[in-house]
């Protein structure tokens, strides 16, 4: 994958949240052109913005997409952006193809639905990219990015949560833990990381909550990698979690400027192992 030429004309097809527009931008300022299929609504506007094209179409739209990308003569293809299982529910129209891969499939987990998917791109002879070949800077860097280090007993929650994460990642449950004093107070499952800190943070009494986020042991970086943003932090600050742990070199920080700033500003942690 390292090697591979990139095509001028590149597709996105893109969830929610702002790294969709990150690539879109970053693609653009560099020379190329996107074509944007887009899973949801959120960043639609800004997404027309850095994309000469944009069409909407539901996460079980698989044979429309398909036509879609041979119709455009697409040969690369980057998924960026949270595609939930709850997405699928929220925007249920399943086409022909969509249903013969659910029931085809003995379990409904992230990577198998995406595998499923990245077949069928390739079928028609698409290849799927690295989701970091338009944003490597964005993977953040080994280190405490805050004015504020993480404590002694903080730092026993991030080590245990390190270890229950990758646990959890290996079984692709989630990849996000809350802890507090060296107990699990919740596990990301499909409602997602901000919801999994809401729910954490609660049963840690919204007081020293520490939330810790890693990639897969065997993350396949065409999809899902681990990524954070402003409303992650801000997720924290509300709900009462004050040290964000992640892993570097695998996790993309989006707005990590303002992350750090915001961070600093009510003296919480962001640490990189």
């Amino acid at each position: 994958m390292s090697n591979i030429v990139l095509e001028h004309r590149q597709c996105l097809i893109a969830g929610d949240g702002e790294l969709p527009v990150k690539m879109a931008m970053s693609a653009k300022e560099n020379g190329f052109e996107t074509i944007c299929i887009s899973l949801s609504s959120d960043n639609v506007k800004e997404l027309k913005k850095n994309c000469s094209k944009v069409v909407s179409f539901g996460p079980g739209q698989v044979d429309s997409i398909k036509k879609f990308l041979i119709d455009e003569k697409i040969k690369q293809l980057t998924f960026l952006g949270k595609v939930s299982k709850t997405m699928l529910i929220k925007r249920p129209k399943l086409e022909k193809t969509a249903i013969m891969l659910l029931k085809e499939m003995k379990k409904l987990n992230d990577d198998a639905i995406m595998l499923k998917i990245i077949e069928q791109m390739e079928n028609i002879g698409i290849t799927i990219l690295d989701q970091t070949i338009f944003i490597k800077n964005l993977m953040v860097q080994k280190g405490v990015l805050t004015k504020t280090r993480p404590s002694a007993s903080q730092s026993e929650d991030i080590e245990y949560g390190f270890k229950i994460a990758k646990q959890m990642g290996g079984l692709d449950i989630g990849q996000s833990v809350v802890m507090k004093d060296r107990m699990i107070m919740a596990i990301e499952a499909i409602e997602g990381t901000d919801k999994c800190i809401k729910r954490g943070a609660k049963l840690a009494k919204r007081k020293n909550a520490v939330v810790v986020k890693v990639s897969k042991p065997a993350q396949d970086k065409r999809f899902d990698i681990p990524a954070v943003g402003l409303k992650t932090i801000k997720t924290m600050k509300r709900y009462g979690a004050n040290v964000l742990a992640l892993e570097s070199g695998e996790t993309i920080i989006v707005n990590q400027e303002k992350m750090v700033d915001y961070a600093n500003k009510h003296n919480m942690v962001i640490v990189a192992l």
